[in-house]
C-alpha cells in the first residue's frame, strides 16, 4: 500500500483520484441543484401571473407556490453544504469529520458527498449533544 500524501507532517484524508471524484459528483450535484432552483422560481413567478378569478383556483396556487418555494429552500440548503464541501477540498480537509477529525467511511460520502460529520457525530448532532 503506497504512503497517503501528507500536509504539514499530517496524513491526507484521501488520494487525489478519490478526491477528484467526489469533487466531479459535487459539482455535477450543484449544477442540478441550480437548474431546478432556477426552474422552480420561475414556475413560481408564473403561478402569480394566473389571472384566476375562481377563490379555489386562487388557493391552489398559493399551495403550489408555497410547495414550490420550499423545495426551493431545502435545495439552498443542501446548495450550501455543497459549497462548503468544495471548500473543504480546496483545504485539503475533505473527508474528515470537522467534529472528531477521524476519516468518514467511504460508503457515508458515496451517499452524501457533503457531509460534514462522520455517522456517530451526525447522530449526536441530531440529537443535540455536539
Amino acid at each position: 500500500m503506497a504512503p497517503k500524501a501528507t500536509r504539514k507532517g499530517q496524513e491526507l484524508p484521501m488520494d487525489k483520484k478519490r478526491l477528484d471524484y467526489y469533487k466531479k459528483k459535487l459539482v455535477s450535484r450543484r449544477e442540478e441543484l441550480m437548474k431546478t432552483i432556477a426552474r422552480t422560481e420561475e414556475e413560481g413567478r408564473q403561478a402569480d401571473d394566473d389571472q384566476t378569478v375562481d377563490l379555489a383556483d386562487k388557493a391552489a396556487n398559493s399551495y403550489t407556490k408555497e410547495f414550490l418555494f420550499g423545495m426551493t429552500n431545502t435545495d439552498r440548503t443542501i446548495l450550501n453544504m455543497i459549497d462548503a464541501a468544495l471548500k473543504r477540498i480546496q483545504a485539503n480537509e475533505y473527508g474528515l469529520c470537522a467534529n472528531c477529525q477521524e476519516e468518514m467511511q467511504q460508503k457515508r460520502l458515496e451517499a452524501v458527498p457533503w457531509a460534514k460529520h462522520c455517522i456517530n457525530c451526525q447522530e449526536k448532532a441530531e440529537q443535540g449533544l455536539l
